[in-house]
């Protein structure tokens, strides 16, 4: 196998762990009322150490099941809004398989990409606040586009990796005086 084939599949390999994350988050986004029941009876559990040791957690979990369960008995279309947060993760997953088929030629997916995660901080820095979303949580949230951007960063440095070496050698041709 030669360089460039070794690092495209480098490339694929953390596309595709980039994608399969994605898809995850997406998937989650679904059925929130479901798992924060399940979450919650999970962190109250008899061998759960959170009550004892973090109660500000199990407050804001509490909190948080007993918002959803009453938007989703009252206004059950206002989470519709999260099936659409579920569905751009899908569709912003399948934009990847560009980079995964042409990486050279499909990189502004990447960069793009990168731009995004780098675009989490200032939102949940401004929306957490006047949301009334606690800081620690706002961080955690923070945590998605600082962990995001490291696997497209392997992935850019690589693509500019490939582009070197696949790059068309330019011969010199000597112009007639």
């Amino acid at each position: 196998m030669n360089e460039a084939n070794a690092v495209r599949r480098r490339i694929r390999v953390w596309l595709l762990f980039f994608i399969v994350c994605l898809v995850l988050s997406g998937l989650t986004a679904f059925p929130l009322v479901t798992e924060l029941h399940w979450l919650e009876s999970l962190l109250k559990s008899s061998g759960s150490p959170v009550p004892e040791h973090f109660p500000g957690l199990m407050e804001w979990i509490e909190r948080v099941r007993a918002g959803l369960d009453a938007t989703d008995a009252t206004y059950p279309f206002v989470l519709y809004g999260t099936d659409w947060l579920a569905f751009a993760h899908l569709v912003i997953a399948v934009a990847f398989y560009g980079p995964y088929r042409d990486p050279v030629r499909n990189i502004w997916v990447v960069e793009f990409g990168m731009i995004a995660c780098a675009g989490i901080i200032p939102l949940a820095l401004i929306c957490g606040p006047i949301r009334g979303i606690p800081f620690w949580w706002s961080v955690i949230d923070m945590s998605f586009g600082v962990f995001g951007v490291i696997p497209l960063y392997v992935v850019r440095r690589r693509i500019k990796q490939l582009e070197a070496l696949t790059a068309p050698v330019k011969l010199a041709v000597p112009v007639a005086a």
